[in-house]
């Protein structure tokens, strides 16, 4: 017996128990990271920006936001702005490069800053392979005007066996990660006014270094065949200085099979994160922490003709463990997953909108990679984002110039923020984050509308352009403030290329101001001490970065960073002040065993 397409749709509505809505979510994570250059640069027109068919809404990164990204420090975050680049049918194509299996790149710059990489990789028999990579960077600090040491490192090793073939294809990775960070964020008032005797005296007993490390090891099998897809799962051990600890397992299958020619697709996951934190004077006794989610998300794909359909729900399931501070309690949580675009003008003008909502896993280490000067001392819970509305429109403007416009109003419970905490001098000389230069985690219920826009643009072979901004307006339940989310975020980047052997880029971000939590310092019978917190406005910045390289051969390529053009002497954190106008010098070297 045929089915209509009236019958599919009722059948569907009845499986997921709710409406349709069109909507299509375009990942544009604009993120800040460190590019090794391993190969010319051959420019060529931007599939971004030539939709040529509906964007298939099953990936799971479609579900993500636009972000901006920075870093206090810019030598690891310098202008490495690099859009996805592809293959457009008139682009007249070069000799074909020679492609090499492995690279190490060395780099030195001011602030006694060092970069390395070294990556290889070798191809086995049977489709197994093998890879290892190592990672450093470090600045021996000098910040101006800071009291306490403020240098930095990373240094990571990671490695990975793998097997494909087309039937089934799987890998183990396995690595460990060591970043050393200082709370040298001291608000000068603490110390300025005192005698030099007592100055040293009171910087003495500081002792700002913390060390993070990070043992983990993960896995993936996928199979090309049959209901069960892939699954992945990683396991991550993270510590400090201060004898915290964390662990944390995440297992995510996905499977997915076809009822009468809709596909539906089923994304599992099970993440458990428990950890402890050491007695100290912010805690009166040691803190622990635990919670383990249970999650299923079926998706029903539709596609016909011009228009594209995900709906679904997300259904999971919470258990928070007993602390010191509250109960043990469980949770059944459900979310919408609908999603959709349209084609209202071909790819000129394609809308799209969607509501979405998660549970999303917090954790010690995702708050430390957002903030380094976090003390180990804070709470940590899920985020219940009960819902991600958005509606936004994206195409072509000409050939070259893609855009896309987008509004969303969202809203979280248990948001999590950081605040400063307050000056609390410790009575150890081995604590470092008591005196006002460490950060805190509170959460709070929390609405958030948001405008984007953004325009993409492929002038020429040789030159591309991008700028994206992001408004936000916050609304708050319980804090005075939404702290330190900025209110704008502004991105632009350029791309050229002069010819085979020299290639350059630049990139711009702005973000606006964000509000903290400080108490005034002042000094009663030599020693500090402060006044009640009040609400201050940390100043907005913006941060020019660019990079030049030259290709000498096709294994040695020379490059140049400039970070912080402007020298501006911008906090990103309150009282944490990043480096000045820094440079840097390197080379890249491409290689087979």
């Amino acid at each position: 017996m045929k089915i209509n397409f009236q019958h599919k749709i009722a059948i569907l509505v009845v499986l997921l128990g709710f409406q349709i809505a069109v909507a299509q979510k375009k990942d544009e994570n604009i993120g800040t990271e460190v590019v090794n250059v391993v190969k010319a640069y051959t420019p060529t027109i931007s599939d971004a920006f030539k939709v040529k068919e509906t964007p298939v809404l099953s990936d799971d990164d479609n579900s993500k936001k636009e972000t901006i990204q920075y870093s206090i420090f810019s030598f690891p975050v310098a202008s490495t702005f690099a859009p996805a680049k592809g293959k457009a049918a008139g682009v007249e194509n070069g000799a074909k490069e020679k492609l090499f299996s492995n690279y190490a790149t060395f780099a030195a710059g001011t602030y006694g800053t060092i970069n390395a990489d070294l990556f290889a990789t070798k191809t086995l028999k049977n489709g197994d392979y093998v890879a290892a990579m190592l990672r450093h960077i470090s600045s021996q600090g000098g910040i101006k005007n800071v009291a306490l040491d403020n240098n930095f490192s990373t240094t990571s090793l990671d490695a990975t066996y793998g097997s494909k073939s087309n039937k089934i294809s799987w890998n183990g990775d396995l690595g460990y990660q060591r970043q050393a960070y200082n709370w040298y964020g001291l608000d000068p008032a603490l110390y300025e006014n005192l005698l030099p005797a007592d100055k040293d005296l009171f910087l003495g007993k500081i002792n700002p270094k913390q060390v993070y490390q990070n043992i983990y090891l993960g896995g993936r099998v996928a199979l090309a065949t049959g209901v069960f897809k892939e699954v992945t799962f990683k396991y991550y051990h993270f510590s400090d200085n201060y004898a915290s600890a964390e662990n944390r397992f995440v297992v995510k299958p996905i499977t997915q099979f076809e009822i009468m020619d809709v596909k539906l697709k089923t994304n599992f996951i099970l993440d458990y994160v428990g950890g402890t934190f050491q007695k100290d004077f912010y805690n009166s006794t040691s803190l622990n922490y635990g919670s383990t989610l249970f999650g299923i998300q079926p998706t029903f794909n539709y596609f016909k003709k011009e228009l594209s359909i995900n709906f679904g729900v997300g259904i999971y399931y919470n258990s928070l463990a007993q602390t010191e501070t509250s109960e043990a309690k469980s949770k059944v949580y459900i979310y919408p997953n609908i999603a959709g675009s349209l084609n209202v003008v071909g790819d000129l003008m394609i809308a799209y909108a969607g509501a979405e909502g998660e549970l999303k896993q917090n954790s010690y280490q995702g708050f430390v990679q957002d903030n380094f000067f976090v003390s180990p001392t804070i709470g940590v819970v899920p985020t219940d984002q009960k819902y991600d509305v958005y509606v936004g429109l994206k195409g072509k403007l000409t050939n070259t110039i893609g855009y896309n416009v987008r509004g969303s109003f969202k809203n979280e419970d248990n948001k999590a923020l950081f605040k400063s905490n307050g000056y609390e001098e410790p009575n150890t000389n081995n604590s470092g984050y008591g005196f006002g230069n460490s950060f805190g985690v509170v959460y709070d219920k929390v609405k958030t509308l948001s405008f984007f826009g953004e325009l993409k643009a492929d002038y020429s072979k040789n030159l591309s352009f991008g700028v994206n901004g992001i408004l936000n307006s916050y609304g708050i339940q319980d804090e005075q403030e939404a702290w330190n989310l900025p209110g704008m975020q502004l991105s632009s980047f350029v791309d050229y290329s002069f010819n085979s052997k020299w290639y350059a880029s630049a990139k711009l971000f702005f973000v606006g101001q964000r509000k903290d939590l400080k108490a005034t310092p002042s000094i009663v019978n030599i020693f500090p001490s402060v006044s009640s917190p009040e609400v201050v406005t940390l100043n907005s910045y913006f941060d020019l970065n660019t990079q030049v390289n030259y290709k000498h051969n096709e294994r040695l390529t020379f490059f140049f960073k400039g970070n912080n053009l402007a020298n501006q002497n911008y906090q990103r954190w309150m009282n944490y002040q990043v480096q000045g106008l820094q440079i840097m010098l390197g080379a890249n070297y491409k290689f087979d065993f």
